[in-house]
């Protein structure tokens, strides 16, 4: 009957865990603005995703000038270029990721700012930057407060304003409390179990579980993702790539931490196991 009891409480805790850590990982960096924008700037240093938004700017400094304005593209796309392999630009493109973190996540953007209701980013702050100020100044070109881009190609559900607001509201609640339960339940395993090494032992087979289900699972959905970068556009589509090796980066590190928790524990189980083992030799 306690075989029972504690084979339950270990498989509670190890579903648990298998929540809680994919759960804490995205609320600490997609869900919370701060730590989607932390993504975005270190997404910046990535060559291709410069590439992308120095194309994107490149393009709105042109449409801004309009026609017969003798802007010459090629000088404005080395400008541009420059100003994305410069120190300011990471900064300024976590700013821009703001926006479009606000559109999905809360209803404070208005569909209005896009005429189709499309997904957009704001590049004012990037063209503001001194970097641009002898072109934008040669050809007459002021800035405004807000450039919004769009992403999509279309307006998906997905893509629309606060369509991740229950993401917002919900997810803190599943990350704490998927935590709090998990821990529980260990403690509780290792109360049940009869010898604490042993106890240990199973709780750090949860945590290499759930770590290698986790690389195993994105890998999985790392296929699937391409089904959402072909409803962006051609730029988007380069920095949202860049960006999501970025966020699969930042994935496997805490899945990483699961692994190398789960692998501790099973060694600390099995030192337990054989002292005590020697102990009642003795």
């Amino acid at each position: 009957m306690r075989a029972i009891r504690t084979a339950m409480l270990w498989l509670l805790a190890t579903v648990l865990l298998a929540v809680a850590v994919p759960a804490n990982w995205a609320q600490h960096n997609l869900i919370r603005a701060d730590g989607y924008a932390a993504l975005a700037q270190r997404a910046a240093a990535d060559p291709e995703l410069q590439l992308a938004v120095a194309s994107q700017l490149s393009t709105q400094i042109v449409s801004m000038a309009g026609e017969g304005s003798g802007v010459n593209p090629a000088v404005v796309r080395a400008v541009a270029t420059s100003y994305t392999r410069g120190s300011a630009f990471p900064g300024q493109f976590a700013q821009a990721n703001r926006f479009a973190h606000r559109w999905l996540f809360t209803h404070r953007v208005r569909s209005e700012v896009d005429d189709q209701g499309r997904w957009v980013i704001d590049v004012a702050p990037m063209l503001s930057d001194p970097a641009f100020t002898d072109t934008l100044a040669e050809f007459n070109i002021s800035v405004p407060d807000a450039i919004p881009v769009p992403l999509t190609e279309a307006a998906p559900d997905w893509a629309r304003p606060g369509a991740l607001k229950p993401a917002s509201t919900w997810g803190p609640i599943v990350a704490i409390g998927a935590a709090l339960l998990a821990l529980v339940f260990a403690v509780a395993t290792l109360w049940s179990s009869r010898r604490l090494g042993r106890g240990l032992i199973s709780l750090g087979v949860s945590g290499l579980l759930v770590g290698a289900a986790g690389w195993a699972g994105a890998e999985v959905g790392r296929g699937r993702v391409d089904e959402v970068f072909d409803q962006l556009t051609t730029d988007a589509r380069a920095a949202a790539q860049a960006l999501f090796g970025t966020v699969l980066d930042s994935l496997h590190s805490w899945l990483t931490i699961s692994l190398a928790v789960g692998g501790g524990l099973v060694v600390v189980g099995v030192i337990a196991t054989l002292l005590g083992g020697l102990r009642r030799a003795s």
